[in-house]
């Protein structure tokens, strides 16, 4: 029987229950791994699940990755379930429904308490197992818009932008590694993953159909970009191969973005 890169490891992934995360919880239990579905939605987990089945050893968590005491429950229930924790892999974030016109301080901070506080909260969470068992892997996931610097058209001047969704996914950068930095002496790595705009029912959603026939263009490989393009970034940052890699933000993008 041929062994996965993951087998024998266990695995949380938030937001596993669609879009990328679901791809994410696909590979991992197909190199091996064991897997815990965080998802705060119910009615998306037991879809997940569905599909998982008969796929690996996979188990729902609901989780609330903005709750600091749900994301405490998360990684107990990981640890409880399979007996260690090896990779968290912080996936989950306020994207389907994101409302990128609104610019009030309010909508900043619920989006910040889920996009960047919650990818801390889970860190918090899962660090001490890691710490714990002297091995561990933590995968944040970015976003090409903190690449992407909008230039606003000419005209009369209103309010300073709050650029939401990008100033969270570029404090994921940050988050990354200031992590590395700490966790690294107790063998526990911290990367992380910038996809391009990626074809989920996500994106479908909320970027006009005029202009995702055009995002192809707009890379070096003028290439559509699938969920499943990100998998193997992801088990290669979770597997033994990355061993001496932390702190570092790998583009998935096709050339879209290419920061220095």
């Amino acid at each position: 029987m041929t062994r996965g890169r993951l087998d024998g490891k266990a695995a949380i992934i938030t937001g596993a229950g669609q879009g990328i995360g679901l791809a994410y919880a696909e590979r991992f239990l197909d190199e091996g791994a064991r897997v815990a579905v965080a998802e705060i939605n119910e009615e998306r987990a037991e879809k997940a699940m569905k599909h998982l089945a008969g796929r690996g050893d996979a188990v729902y968590v609901p989780t609330d990755i903005a709750d600091e005491q749900s994301a405490k429950d998360c990684a107990a229930r990981a640890q409880d379930e399979f007996g260690k924790l090896d990779i968290l892999v912080n996936n989950a974030a306020l994207y389907y429904d994101i409302e990128n016109e609104r610019n009030d301080y309010e909508y900043l901070q619920r989006v910040f308490s889920v996009n960047l506080h919650g990818a801390w909260l889970m860190s918090r969470a899962a660090a001490p197992y890691m710490v714990e068992q002297g091995r561990g892997r933590i995968i944040n996931q970015s976003s090409g818009a903190a690449y992407m610097y909008t230039m606003t058209p000419p005209g009369e001047f209103r309010e300073v932008g709050a650029y939401t969704y990008s100033q969270t996914k570029w404090g994921i950068v940050g988050l990354t590694k200031f992590l590395a930095g700490q966790l690294g002496q107790y063998n526990v790595t911290v990367n992380c993953i910038a996809p391009g705009v990626t074809m989920t029912e996500a994106t479908k959603k909320i970027v006009p159909e005029e202009y995702i026939s055009m995002i192809p263009m707009m890379s070096a490989m003028k290439r559509t970009l699938e969920p499943e393009h990100l998998t193997g970034t992801a088990v290669f940052f979770a597997s033994d191969d990355a061993e001496l890699v932390t702190g570092q933000v790998l583009c998935v993008d096709g050339g879209s973005s290419m920061p220095a």
